[in-house]
């Protein structure tokens, strides 16, 4: 005979990626009874780098990540732009560096799998954080005292508050009843890892190119990550070519920037969208990550919003818990999207009309990027604003986030 557990708790995490374990370590350390449900982790299997900037880098400090990560951390310490839109006017060459804002890095990109590592023994051993492997089933019972869900095995778990971490394709999402706005790009994106024979020297290098940018960020020693975005026939094209056809076709792209390309990694590709949820949160859900935006590889803004969305979250739930209000309740929620909304339509917006700008054959729009550029090369305070901005949005930075 089988016996059906009922877990209680105060809040359930829906996924178990990076977003998710963050959120579950930050609920649990801030005092809250929290179980995380996914499916099992091969860390080892996501060959994907990430780049974090200051503020995601201090809340993984602040969680006590530290000295789990810092050995795989590579510190950003300058950004370049690069026109290779091949115009009439090419605009100069932008160079960011970190030193301009008195700070040592921008941030660090880091291997998923020394993340997803790191973040799993952290899990792991933390107190008042149950890790359930397993899948959730659709049906979520909510009420104003909490929600029940019912999860593959037969076993229900029951909580005040749900964080929907479980990605675009979100059940937490729909369980909500909330809709959200897709909308695909003609782009797909090629992303690997390659040794080189010139010192990238901890600076990240953009190219702006018709098809879209193409990335290049540092990783340990002569090696840099790369998300190349092109035309989806372009991307499957690439994705064919064997590693010497590749790597030629990729020296031809870079233009001997780093040196030599000796040896390339698995290569992935996937398609470019912008997905945005209408709320961030209804019935006892609140969304963070890839469950609430999707936006392009562009700007490193992905996990960083994420990592934004969970600090903002912890914030409003620690509040409501200490002064006695019910964590999952219609207020919190309404807070959390009323503090998440701007951020998240800025960035979606920045990174949606940078990359329209490359792919659009419209020539004043052109002119008023490469404009931009010009501006950013010869106005100092216009490229610290620039520079603050990329790196978090202006306004109240979450406890979490702050050194």
């Amino acid at each position: 005979m089988t016996h059906h557990f009922e877990h209680n708790c105060e809040v359930l995490v829906v996924g178990t990626g990076p977003a998710g374990l963050v959120a579950a370590l930050a609920m649990a350390q801030a005092g809250m009874a929290t179980v995380a449900v996914g499916p099992a982790i091969d860390p080892a299997r996501d060959t994907r780098t990430t780049a974090l900037f200051t503020g995601s880098v201090a809340l993984l400090k602040n969680l006590g990540l530290g000295a789990l990560l810092c050995p795989a951390m590579v510190p950003m310490t300058g950004l370049r732009l690069i026109d290779d839109t091949g115009g009439i006017w090419r605009a100069p060459e932008v160079l960011f560096r970190a030193g301009e804002l008195g700070l040592t890095e921008f941030g660090i990109n880091i291997d998923n799998a020394a993340l997803n590592t790191a973040l799993l023994a952290a899990a792991h051993a933390q107190d008042g954080l149950q890790l359930v492997e397993g899948t959730v089933g659709s049906d979520f019972q909510s009420d104003d005292k909490g929600v029940t869900v019912k999860l593959g095995s037969g076993d229900t778990i029951s909580a005040r508050l749900i964080v929907g971490a479980d990605g675009r394709g979100s059940l937490c999402r729909r369980e909500a009843g909330i809709e959200a706005s897709t909308s695909p790009y003609p782009q797909s994106a090629v992303a690997t890892r390659f040794h080189h024979t010139r010192p990238h020297d901890g600076i990240s290098s953009e190219f702006h190119r018709p098809a879209g940018p193409l990335t290049t960020v540092p990783l340990t020693g002569l090696e840099s990550s790369l998300v190349w975005v092109e035309t989806p026939e372009e991307a499957r094209r690439l994705m064919a070519l064997d590693e010497p056809a590749f790597i030629h076709a990729l020296d031809h792209r870079l233009q001997g920037l780093l040196g030599a390309v000796t040896s390339i990694g698995p290569r992935a590709s996937f398609p470019l969208t912008r997905m945005t949820a209408d709320r961030l949160g209804a019935r006892r859900i609140a969304l963070i990550g890839e469950a609430a935006h999707v936006i392009p590889p562009i700007g490193a803004q992905g996990l960083n919003l994420g990592l934004r969305d969970i600090a903002t979250l912890v914030e409003l739930v620690t509040r409501a818990r200490s002064l006695g209000a019910d964590i999952g309740g219609d207020a919190i929620l309404k807070a959390y999207d009323t503090e998440r909304r701007g951020d998240v339509a800025t960035r979606a917006t920045m990174v949606d009309t940078l990359n329209r700008s490359l792919i659009s054959d419209f020539l004043p729009l052109h002119l008023v990027r490469g404009a931009g550029l010009h501006a950013l090369n010869t106005i100092p305070w216009l490229r610290r604003l620039v520079m603050r901005e990329g790196l978090h949005p202006s306004g109240r930075m979450p406890a979490l986030m702050r050194t």
